[in-house]
C-alpha cells in the first residue's frame, strides 16, 4: 500500500522532496506496540521498523557520571542526579528490559542506520550537573562516530547553551517554548520544537523560523486534526506516539 500510494504521487508529478515534507518522529520510540517500553531499546528497534525519520529519548546522568535513558528523573525511588549507576542498572522497565545505558543506545542505534536520534538532555536539579551530562553526552556520541545521527533537544536553556559551546556543530532544538526563532538563532540553535499548543498560539513562528533557514518540530501530536494543521503548516517534524498513524496521514496528503 506505501508504495502503491508514492508511485501514485509521482505520476501526479510530486517530488520525492514534497511528499517528505514533514518527518515522523517516535516519541520515546515506538513503545505502543507489543514487546516494547517507553525509551526502551526495543523502542528504538520498533522506530525503525515502522519507517519513522528519528526517535526520541530521554537522558540523566547518575551521580558517577553514567548517562543513562528514561524519561523521569528518577526511577523506582532513585533520583538520577544524586545515585550511583551500581544501585539502579539492574531495574527493569515494563517490557523486562534493563535499564539502559545511552552508551548501549547509540551502540544499537548506530546499526540502525535510517532513524536519526533525538536526544533530550533532561533538566537537573544543579547546573553542575548539566554542565557534567552534556560533557559525558557529546564524548559518547563522539566516541561512536555519531555526529551526524545525533540531535539535541532539552527544555533546560542552560544545557542548549552548553550543547551550542560543546558540539558546535550539532543541530540543538530548544522546547520550552517561550523564546522567539530571532531569539533562538541568535544562540546559535538549528531551530525550535515546542508543544503544538504554542504554535496554535503563535503559528507565524514556522515561517519565521524558516524564513531564518531553521527547522521546526512539534510535540506531542496524536491527534489526527493537530497532526494535518501541523502539516499544512509545513512543520518540518511532528513528534508523535502514534508514528504509523501519522505516517498513513502524510502518505494520504
Amino acid at each position: 500500500m506505501k508504495k502503491t500510494a508514492i508511485t501514485m504521487l509521482l505520476a501526479a508529478g510530486m517530488s520525492c522532496a514534497a511528499i517528505a515534507q514533514t518527518k515522523v518522529i517516535a516519541h520515546r520510540g515506538y513503545w505502543d506496540c507489543e514487546g516494547s517500553a517507553q525509551n526502551s531499546i526495543t523502542a528504538l528497534v520498533k522506530a525503525n521498523e515502522a519507517g519513522a525519520y528519528g526517535s526520541e529519548f530521554d537522558v540523566s546522568i547518575t551521580a558517577d557520571g553514567i548517562p543513562v535513558v528514561n524519561h523521569d528523573d528518577d526511577i523506582q525511588g532513585y533520583v538520577i542526579e544524586t545515585t550511583e549507576y551500581s544501585k539502579i542498572k539492574n531495574l527493569k522497565l515494563k517490557n523486562g528490559e534493563t535499564l539502559p545505558t545511552l552508551e548501549q543506545y547509540l551502540q544499537k542505534g548506530k546499526q540502525l542506520q535510517n532513524t536519526q536520534l533525538i536526544l533530550e538532555i533532561k533538566p537537573h536539579k544543579k547546573t553542575e550537573n548539566e554542565n557534567r551530562a552534556v560533557k559525558e553526552i557529546v564524548a559518547l556520541v563522539r566516541k561512536y562516530g555519531m555526529e551526524k545521527r545525533v540531535d539535541y533537544i532539552s527544555f533546560s536553556m542552560n544545557i542548549c547553551k552548553e550543547l551550542v559551546r560543546e558540539a558546535p556543530d550539532a543541530p540543538v532544538y530548544y522546547l520550552e517554548g517561550d523564546v522567539t526563532p530571532k531569539e533562538l538563532k541568535e544562540l546559535g540553535m538549528a531551530g525550535f520544537d515546542y508543544h503544538y499548543k504554542v504554535l496554535q498560539k503563535h503559528p507565524e513562528w514556522i515561517k519565521e523560523a524558516h524564513e531564518l533557514g531553521m527547522k521546526t518540530n512539534s510535540w506531542t501530536v496524536d491527534d489526527e486534526k493537530v497532526m494535518r494543521w501541523l502539516i499544512d503548516q509545513k512543520i518540518d517534524f511532528i513528534t508523535t506516539d502514534k508514528p504509523i498513524e501519522l505516517k498513513q496521514i502524510l502518505l494520504e496528503k
